[in-house]
């Protein structure tokens, strides 16, 4: 009984100390004092010792999951009132200063804007920067295009307004993004998706959302040019057929700082009051 009794767990001890790469030892001599309960502690002080070791590095992470739960950052009222003149500064800019941006700093912004939550963890945001004259030059042909195309939806004052707005800074802009979603991607496995497959672009924005405020924090104006065809600006950036573009941005430093949106600042469209858009059920 005590040869059945210990076989099984020598090859336990075994298996323990190969996935932990600690050198397995000479079989052990059978023991008098073998009880079944003590099985595993008694065939090796060595094994003894690596699940005490176990032991502690168990306790360890439960430790360090409590201190991590323990040392959350407290906001206080001075930060929340930041938060509150960081959201109300970032404005979609489209008038920029001919001053060039690090590239090491939008890696940064990019970086803080991947921390964004997507559906299943899917992180399907993909970031092109546009550096190519060339390509540049075709897109800005685009929107003119675009542009024109979308001024004669409009008829007397309105139309002649919208002709004054200055609706992209592509011209100026020391830094040219293009934000794409990658609709096939497989990371995420699915959830979350097959109830509303939108929630792939979805997490996008919501990566471009962060992307402004991180952008404005650094000083960096960003504005976002909706006023182009999508399928032409993905193959002048000759991407994968898979990604569908979300959103092309200007970043670069502000030629001047509004607090106001260019929209209501021009007579376009003035904010309206929050207790406009809420509901109750």
């Amino acid at each position: 009984m005590r040869t059945a009794g210990l076989e099984p767990a020598w090859a336990c001890a075994r298996e323990i100390l190969s996935l932990l790469c600690i050198p397995i030892p000479p079989r052990p001599r059978l023991v008098k004092t073998y009880f079944s309960k003590n099985v595993y502690t008694r065939v090796s002080p060595l094994l003894t010792q690596v699940f005490t070791i176990m032991n502690m590095n168990n306790s360890t992470e439960k430790n360090n999951s409590k201190e991590t739960s323990q040392n959350a950052p407290v906001f206080d009222n001075d930060f929340r009132l930041n938060l509150e003149n960081l959201i109300r500064w970032r404005r979609d800019v489209r008038r920029f200063a001919p001053d060039p941006v690090d590239d090491k700093l939008i890696d940064e912004l990019l970086r803080l804007a991947a921390l964004a939550p997507s559906v299943g963890n899917s992180q399907p945001w993909r970031f092109v920067k546009v550096k190519s004259k060339k390509r540049r030059t075709h897109i800005i042909e685009d929107f003119e295009a675009c542009n024109a195309d979308a001024l004669a939806d409009y008829e007397g004052e309105r139309a002649k307004l919208y002709a004054s707005l200055k609706l992209s800074g592509m011209q100026e802009a020391p830094i040219h993004l293009a934000v794409f979603c990658d609709e096939s991607t497989i990371d995420g496995h699915g959830i979350g998706q097959k109830t509303m497959p939108e929630m792939l672009p979805y997490s996008v924005v919501g990566a471009l959302g962060t992307l402004w405020l991180a952008a404005r924090a650094h000083g960096i104006g960003m504005g976002w040019v909706s006023i182009i065809n999508p399928k032409i600006v993905t193959k002048i950036l000759d991407v994968p057929k898979e990604w569908s573009l979300i959103a092309y941005l200007c970043l670069g430093y502000p030629e001047e700082e509004h607090i106001d949106p260019e929209l209501q600042r021009y007579g376009w469209q003035d904010r309206i009051d929050i207790s406009s858009f809420l509901l109750e059920r």
